[in-house]
């Protein structure tokens, strides 16, 4: 099997560490004997129906927003971006990446930045600076297969009772419209607003969200689901992935559940 995961504008989109989030799928991935490919598509790179099976998108300054923003709408990337999410396709998006796939961001000054309006949210600019760790709740993804003739053991989900910890660092305050599905709510730190404790947004099989850190390695689980869902929308079948020894990873994650959760 072969993945190949689409870096969106990750020469302008990269604070924080957000490059070890394709680090971490691509090494889960071969770890499994899984081909990787990592296709880098930014201003003036064109994009295709089916040329890629996951999306990453990560964070950035106003000023390299505002240049995103304009090559989503007028390069036709953002429309097929969100025809691409609609048929299964899984999205990973930080910060920065998170606000404009959203219906916009309003800076502090100019104009706001236009987003594809795949998530039902909009960011607002403020003077607050929600920076530190962060660990939510989640039981928006689901780790149980469609199979209910499985092995109980297979039978793996994320309920209330799971964990999801990164570090955020932003500015930006994001407000979920009706009907959104939050990503998971705040045990500890900020997430999209500091007001609301909701933190991300979850829509089909795209995941918003501000959580850094980078969010992947602390976080095996949501990571092999990631690429469960892009190898099953692209080879059409129920896809059983290898167990790894996720020891190390495991433990750093509960440390970090304990010390901040």
């Amino acid at each position: 099997m072969k993945l190949t995961i689409g870096y969106l504008y990750g020469d302008l989109m990269n604070i924080y560490g957000d490059t070890g989030n394709i680090i971490a799928l691509k090494k889960r991935a071969e770890w499994r004997g899984i081909e990787v490919e990592i296709k880098n598509i930014s201003i003036g790179d064109k994009l295709k129906k089916g040329e890629v099976d996951i999306f990453f998108f990560g964070g950035g300054q106003d000023q390299a927003q505002e240049l995103v923003s304009a090559d989503l709408l007028k390069s036709g990337k953002g429309k097929l971006i969100k025809q691409e999410v609609e048929r299964g396709m899984p999205l990973l998006a930080i910060c920065g990446g998170y606000q404009l796939l959203g219906d916009y961001y309003r800076p502090h000054k100019g104009p706001k930045l236009p987003g594809i309006s795949m998530f039902p949210a909009y960011t607002l600019a403020s003077f607050d600076r929600m920076i530190g760790n962060i660990v939510i709740q989640s039981s928006a993804i689901s780790y149980q297969l469609s199979d209910r003739k499985q092995k109980k053991s297979d039978d793996r989900r994320l309920t209330t009772d799971d964990f999801l910890v990164g570090f955020e660092n932003h500015s930006g305050k994001t407000y979920l419209k009706k009907g959104a599905n939050p990503l998971g709510l705040v045990s500890k730190g900020w997430g999209n607003n500091g007001k609301d404790k909701t933190e991300g947004c979850i829509y089909k099989n795209a995941i918003g969200c501000y959580m850094h850190g980078s969010l992947l390695p602390k976080n095996p689980k949501l990571a092999d689901w990631l690429l469960k869902k892009a190898l099953e929308t692209k080879y059409g079948k129920e896809i059983l992935l290898e167990p790894l020894d996720d020891t190390l990873e495991l433990q750093a994650h509960g440390v970090a559940v304990k010390k901040f959760g």
